[in-house]
């Protein structure tokens, strides 16, 4: 019987069924292989967060500043500002240094608001603590008090501004009654030798929100007068407000400062 040529050439069907399988089987690993190197890489990679994400890591830094931050990081030894040109009747201010007298221990709202009212709007709206620290200027002449209520967000900030009188001088209306001053920070006291010199009446006081933080002032004259038209008085009301305003705004860039964006190091789980 003569073979036929072309089924001498012709592989058996059971090798041809093994190489197919192989074949689906390289595809297959090579699939695999491909899927866990783009696992790993992901792995690798930065982790990306939303910009919800990014607004709530940034905004829980900015809130728990307060506690991580040093006190002396917080009020510093020494305050740059600057004496307006106003008072001083030139072109140009004048720069000056506001020197740290002392740091108060952390109070709670109550104790650290000069009024009962002040109080009240502050522990509804959440207030946590009270920081505060006193200043004065280079010839000792004006003293201030800076203080910080510590609110649970920017807008119980904002609305524990809202709720304090807007300043007004102590005197300014001295033909129709003393004014009331706005409500703020109580004036820290020390004991010793400086008791009577820090031992102050208020002039002049007044309170922004900044971020999570209701940031007060109150500032008068260092000699411990009693309240006076200090509105007559053009250069020590502009010195009292800028040192005034000079320290609590540089204690509100401390505090309120924004974050670097958050970025994640790329270890899986962080």
């Amino acid at each position: 019987m003569t073979a036929d040529p072309q089924a001498l050439d012709a592989p058996p069907r059971r090798v041809r069924g093994r190489r197919a399988a192989s074949l689906i089987a390289l595809v297959l690993g090579l699939a695999g292989l491909a899927f866990s190197a783009a696992a790993v890489a992901v792995q690798l990679l930065p982790r990306h967060f939303t910009a919800a994400q990014q607004r709530q890591i940034e905004n829980w830094e900015i809130s728990s500043r307060w506690q991580t931050m040093p006190a002396g990081q917080i009020f510093p030894a020494s305050v740059g500002y600057q004496l307006s040109a106003q008072a001083l009747q030139d072109s140009a201010p004048l720069p000056l240094d506001a020197l740290r007298v002392g740091i108060a221990p952390q109070s709670g709202c109550t104790t650290g608001a000069i009024t009962a009212a002040a109080a009240a709007v502050l522990r509804r709206e959440g207030c946590e603590a009270v920081l505060r620290a006193t200043y004065v200027d280079a010839t000792r002449s004006y003293v201030a008090t800076v203080g910080v209520a510590v609110l649970p967000t920017d807008g119980a900030a904002a609305a524990a501004e809202a709720g304090l009188i807007p300043p007004r001088l102590a005197t300014a209306h001295h033909a129709t009654g003393p004014s009331q001053l706005a409500a703020g920070v109580q004036v820290v006291r020390y004991g010793g030798t400086a008791a009577e010199v820090y031992d102050y009446s208020r002039q002049l006081s007044a309170s922004f929100a900044d971020g999570p933080y209701l940031v007060m002032y109150t500032v008068g004259y260092a000699d411990s007068r009693p309240r006076v038209p200090v509105s007559r008085d053009l250069y020590s009301e502009t010195e009292m407000t800028d040192l005034a305003q000079g320290v609590a705004q540089s204690v509100a860039s401390r505090l309120a400062a924004a974050p670097a964006p958050p970025r994640c190091p790329g270890a899986p789980g962080c």
